[in-house]
């Protein structure tokens, strides 16, 4: 009697655990299901009206112009020329030494010199003057420190340094960055003059500092950052 008892208790109790399982699944399938995620749809491109290109001479024909050229004939550049690169990289336009490139805090940490045929010269924004630091030809310094690249003999080699620290006094750690920034307005300005003024030119940052900077004798707070060979095509 008792073994009775413990086998319908045992048919109850699976009984009751097949009706909760069934119970369990019909809910399940009741249940709606989960909206799939929609595909994604691609940003909406959006024509522009086609670019200004200007007249020759205008700032949008130089923009259109500019390409690098890494081959230049010997043809020298004359002292009007190499004063205009010069004034395009730094030269004053405003009062307070105001330049053509912008600067952080108008602190001013680079400083701009050509290497020639017949010396290197050190641009001087005030006054537009430059100083002859070396009678020397420097090409072969700077065509050793640069990987000895082709280019490099272009006739006018303008080299762009900076003194960190100048900027680093105001604005501390974010020095650097503000330098190399300025250093990119500076070259800019020297491509589109050369550009305008019918010369070929390329920008470069592909040397040894230390080499460049002992191969041209720049004082020690003056970091080589850029060098931008210019002269006309080959």
């Amino acid at each position: 009697m008792q073994s009775c008892r413990k086998s319908v208790l045992m048919v109850a109790v699976a009984a009751i655990l097949l009706a909760g399982t069934i119970f369990a699944g019909v809910a399940q399938a009741q249940q709606p299901k989960a909206a799939e995620p929609a595909a994604a749809k691609a940003p909406e491109q959006i024509a522009l009206p086609a670019p200004i290109q200007g007249a020759p001479g205008s700032l949008e024909y130089v923009l259109a112009q500019r390409h690098s050229v890494r081959a230049f004939s010997s043809k020298p550049l004359t002292q009007q020329q190499i004063g205009q690169l010069f004034w395009a990289a730094q030269g004053i336009t405003h009062d307070e030494n105001k330049r053509t490139a912008p600067s952080a805090g108008a602190l001013y940490p680079l400083e701009i010199y050509v290497v020639t045929a017949d010396g290197f010269y050190h641009y001087i924004p005030k006054g537009h003057s430059m100083v002859r630091v070396s009678d020397r030809d420097l090409h072969q310094a700077v065509y050793q420190a640069s990987h000895q690249q082709d280019m490099l003999e272009a006739p006018a080699i303008f080299v762009i340094a900076g003194v960190t620290e100048r900027t680093a006094k105001k604005y501390g750690a974010k020095a650097e960055k503000y330098v190399a920034m300025e250093s990119g307005h500076v070259a800019q300005n020297l491509l589109l003059e050369a550009t305008a003024m019918g010369l070929a030119c390329v920008p470069a940052a592909g040397f040894v500092d230390a080499d460049l900077q002992q191969g041209l004798s720049l004082p020690q707070e003056e970091r080589p950052i850029y060098i931008v060979p210019v002269g006309y095509p080959k």
